[in-house]
């Protein structure tokens, strides 16, 4: 319960500042709406059918681009932290990866793939893979060596050596990976939608909202986005403490 308690005090907190400073009239409207505009705004577009396909649209390639990521990432990551020529190769290029901003790598997405989901996804993937495979490969080098040695002095090939030993040990650093890269997987999409296209993501009706000069529209749609983003987030969260549980009793 005292994990739940601050959080939840804290946001209430801030969203009656929010009234407040809205009420009061101390920001204008144009800039700062009512929350219960914005509420009404919320309401008013699920009931109507407009803001849930168009949040299953961006959660659907958020969470294909972290699956992809992934699945290429946690093995390059073990692949780094177990063979130093591979290490040497590949952490200078993915150190300046990062220094490279999403929104340039956009429309070189669409130059060599096209417009759609699958430059989305795409640029999902990119932004989602480095914390994974740092994460991974962090993990990994921290496995205690006299264990591995230990399990190499009973027989265990590497493959059997990494499935049984490594991976499991390893796994707390990869979903501390995978739960950073799962929330940035949100940005990704959205940032993917609003300078590729989206079709129905919450990307492209965001600017749509913005052009329209829209501003309860525009923060009823960073409301959502936050929403998923939290869910994401604990839903990983929940996984990662679960499996911690099982395997080292925590």
């Amino acid at each position: 319960m005292r994990r739940w308690i601050a959080p939840i005090a804290f946001g209430v907190g801030s969203l009656f500042v929010w009234w407040i400073v809205a009420f009061t009239g101390m920001v204008g409207a144009w800039a700062l709406p009512n929350p219960i505009e914005v509420a009404r705004r919320l309401v008013a577009g699920f009931a109507a059918g407009i803001y849930l396909p168009m949040s299953l649209h961006t959660v659907s390639e958020a969470i294909f681009g972290s699956l992809i990521a992934a699945g290429v990432g946690i093995p390059i990551g073990f692949a780094i932290a177990n063979w130093k020529i591979v290490s040497e190769i590949f952490e200078p290029y993915l150190a300046a990866s990062q220094a490279i901003p999403a929104v340039a790598v956009a429309p070189i997405l669409v130059t060599w793939v096209g417009y759609g989901t699958v430059s989305i996804v795409t640029l999902v993937v990119v932004m989602v893979i480095f914390p994974i495979i740092v994460s991974t490969a962090v993990g990994a080098r921290r496995v205690d060596p006299e264990i591995m040695g230990a399990a190499r002095v009973d027989g265990a090939g590497s493959l059997k050596l990494w499935w049984h030993i490594q991976l499991p040990l390893a796994s707390p650093g990869i979903l501390a990976g995978v739960r950073t890269g799962s929330t940035l997987s949100m940005t990704g999409a959205v940032v993917g939608e609003m300078v590729i296209g989206g079709g129905t993501g919450l990307g492209i009706n965001l600017v749509s909202a913005q052009n329209l000069g829209d501003v309860p529209g525009m923060f009823a749609l960073i409301t959502i986005l936050a929403v998923i983003a939290i869910a994401i987030y604990l839903v990983v969260r929940g996984v990662e403490r679960n499996l911690a549980r099982v395997l080292f009793g925590e």
